[in-house]
């Protein structure tokens, strides 16, 4: 077993939780770069026109960021359902395949004659 499935459920979801508040401050961090270059070039703005071009843009990025989190989400579910199925379909289909060869064989060793 790996590291991740012995881990207690509360563990997980604590880490999970640090994980997402690290996720968010990081793309706050970087939405407020982002807008400080983005109003840069506005020398003529005042500090408080400034601060709220800032804010919004760094709301408007966060809020994209959720977007694609959510989006890269959702995906990750659906491929998991897709690859669970077709790993159930190969199970599936590699059992029958042993238990042909297995019935072939028993009814060629039943077919032989006796020495």
């Amino acid at each position: 077993m790996s590291g991740e499935q012995e881990r207690p459920a509360a563990v997980r979801t604590l880490l999970d939780e640090i994980e997402g508040h690290l996720l968010v401050a990081a793309a706050r961090a970087e939405g407020r770069s982002a807008a400080r270059r983005f109003t840069a070039p506005f020398d003529w703005l005042t500090e408080w026109q400034r601060k709220e071009i800032e804010d919004r843009f760094e709301a408007g990025y966060l809020a994209l960021s959720r977007t694609s989190w959510q989006r890269t989400a959702e995906r990750a579910g659906q491929l998991r359902a897709e690859y669970e199925e077709r790993y159930r379909t190969l199970r599936r289909r590699l059992l029958a395949g042993f238990l042909l060869t297995c019935a072939t064989a028993v009814a060629v060793l039943a077919l032989l004659p006796e020495y």
